[in-house]
């Protein structure tokens, strides 16, 4: 649930969006808040204007905070972001150790304004070769 608080930092995001989409980008704001609400990064979409599928404003913060924060410092973080995360962004914000995410528009409701990308979905196969990949992926963990 957000709370009033919340409001200021998710109008903001917004605003990035807005200018996001006057660069002639896709419309999408995000920002960075510490614990306190002070802002510690902000980021635009900028995926036409940089020739980058992956410059997704969420992306770049995420990325961002786990090169610049420690890890206790990015757990006590909150992304407010103009639309809800995609795949590839909620997976980088994990990564990063985010705490909190707050949207405005969520993916489905952005659906309902522009239905899907018009690309047919990639097939994937797999998994395979378990006996071959296990060792080398299982000692990183361990």
């Amino acid at each position: 649930m957000t709370a009033p608080e919340d409001h200021t930092l998710l109008r903001r995001a917004i605003a990035l969006a807005a200018e996001a989409r006057a660069s002639g980008n896709p419309p999408f704001g995000s920002l960075l808040a510490g614990p306190d609400g002070t802002v510690l990064a902000e980021e635009r979409n900028t995926t036409l204007t940089d020739r980058d599928i992956t410059a997704h404003p969420e992306l770049k913060l995420a990325r961002w905070a786990a090169r610049e924060l420690d890890a206790a410092a990015a757990a006590g973080t909150t992304l407010y972001t103009s639309c809800q995360p995609c795949g590839m962004c909620e997976a980088v914000i994990q990564q990063a150790g985010l705490r909190r995410v707050v949207f405005a528009l969520s993916g489905d409701q952005l659906l309902d304004i522009r239905p899907g990308s018009g690309r047919p979905p990639v097939p994937q196969d797999g998994p395979a070769l378990l006996d071959e990949v296990r060792p080398v992926v299982e000692p990183w963990y361990r």
